[in-house]
């Protein structure tokens, strides 16, 4: 079984992916599968966005819920067919201290934190200001790389950071507070990433305990607290049918994701995520209705100049990835 799914998705990989994904040398690969899974997971956390405002009359901690649970099942079943169950089962049972489970369990409130936040906020009035956070996440992101990689920062960083900052003290000033929901999101979902590359445990595999840890919780909370919700959704056929659709992009989303986080340089990573933000402001303002008011394209404005550097200097990292190996050729030719 484990041969038969190996053959197939390596011929899925060369009949899918563009011939720059499987030519080139082992490191420019990673590098471009790396950019092309963390476009992929942006497009798809953006879908994923607007998705609650489909699920009416679920409400987005409903359908919080429903997504942590249809995101197990999706995920147990396919590592059941795929016959890589026992393989993440066996990483688990190789952590025998309580500081490793302890390392490894950390980053979980933080995951089922920011997986509510997602739901509840674009049907809640928050949708803009959760999509500022997804902004200045980008630029965290630049910021905890600097501070634990040793990565350092180019100009264009420098200049990307410093506008950021400029923008969120223009809305403070603004508005005389800071959304709870910006904060929470570029604050903490960067330890997330950053705790799950350190600690060496699979994206798979951390996200298995994440999920599995939380099951127990949400179904106890649809049985003894939303039983009426429990039996309209197992009632509906197209409640069924979106809600396993979710827990499908979901897993592809997030899977997608954190091989992205795990294969590209963090601030090559935390450039490419300026698409879901962008993605997210668009549907928060247009899809969902969330307001805008004319005076936040100045702190928007800046914000977005910052991430135009970022794109600039992955743009320019990029380049001269590309450009090493050809001229180590020229000269051992």
């Amino acid at each position: 079984m484990q041969m038969l799914s190996n053959t197939v998705t390596t011929s899925l990989t060369r009949w899918l992916l563009p011939s720059v994904l499987t030519t080139g040398n082992t490191q420019q690969r990673t590098l471009m599968l790396g950019v092309s899974f963390a476009i992929l997971s942006n497009i798809l956390f953006g879908v994923l966005y607007a998705y609650s405002s489909f699920l009416s009359p679920l409400s987005g901690t409903q359908v919080f819920i429903w997504r942590m649970l249809s995101m197990w099942a999706v995920l147990v079943g396919y590592l059941s067919i795929s016959g890589r169950l026992g393989m993440h089962i066996d990483k688990l049972r190789a952590l025998r201290s309580v500081k490793q489970w302890a390392w490894l369990l950390l980053p979980t409130p933080i995951f089922l934190s920011q997986l509510w936040l997602f739901m509840w906020a674009p049907v809640n009035g928050q949708g803009v200001q959760t999509a500022m956070g997804y902004f200045l996440f980008p630029l965290m992101m630049v910021v905890f790389g600097c501070l634990l990689f040793g990565e350092k920062l180019s100009r264009l960083q420098w200049l990307a950071v410093a506008f950021a900052a400029v923008g969120v003290f223009s809305e403070i000033i603004r508005t005389q507070s800071v959304s709870w929901a910006t904060l929470w999101v570029c604050g903490t979902y960067p330890i997330y990433y950053i705790m799950r590359r350190l600690q060496g445990i699979g994206a798979i595999t951390g996200m298995l305990v994440d999920l599995s840890l939380f099951a127990p919780f949400a179904l106890g909370y649809l049985y003894f607290f939303a039983p009426s919700n429990l039996a309209m959704v197992a009632g509906s056929g197209f409640l069924l049918m979106m809600l396993a659709g979710l827990g499908i992009l979901s897993i592809l989303a997030m899977k997608t994701n954190i091989d992205a986080s795990q294969m590209l340089p963090v601030n090559v990573y935390g450039m490419m995520s300026y698409i879901e933000p962008a993605l997210l402001f668009i549907l928060a303002v247009t899809v969902l209705g969330n307001p805008f008011e004319s005076a936040m394209i100045y702190s928007y404005g800046l914000i977005w100049l910052g991430i135009a550097c970022l794109i600039a200097h992955g743009i320019k990292q990029l380049r001269a990835r590309k450009s090493v190996p050809l001229a180590v050729k020229g000269q051992v030719a």
